[in-house]
């Protein structure tokens, strides 16, 4: 049984965060934006001004847009890297780190955007 530790289990969990959070919090976003459209919600109610002084100036505004955002970006890349093995591509660990590398960096500077 080989001792070596492997980072996969990680990526696989937060592959999972990500799909979570893509599978509660779009289908809402596309509900409010049909309520809206259908006149249920006024439009004033989700404004601009209001929807980015909510996401940008409110801690729990800012926390939701993260929880949004970054398990997302995680659940896109490994999904991408494990599609292009379902291609039939396979991608060295160069690209692996490449991309995961990059994913790690949206992350950090989402949240620095985000946060201050």
């Amino acid at each position: 049984m080989s001792q070596k530790r492997h980072i996969e289990p990680l990526l696989w969990s937060l592959f999972g965060a990500g799909g979570t959070t893509i599978a509660f919090f779009f289908p809402a976003v596309i509900l409010v934006i049909l309520a809206v459209s259908l006149g249920v919600i006024p439009d004033d109610a989700l404004s601009y001004e209001r929807m980015s002084d909510f996401f940008l100036n409110n801690l729990v505004g800012q926390l939701l847009l993260l929880v949004a955002l970054v398990p997302s970006y995680w659940a896109c890349i490994h999904r991408i890297y494990h599609g292009l093995h379902d291609l039939g591509f396979h991608p060295g660990g160069g690209l692996k780190v490449l991309l995961y590398g990059a994913t790690l960096v949206l992350s950090v500077v989402t949240v620095v955007l985000v946060l201050f």
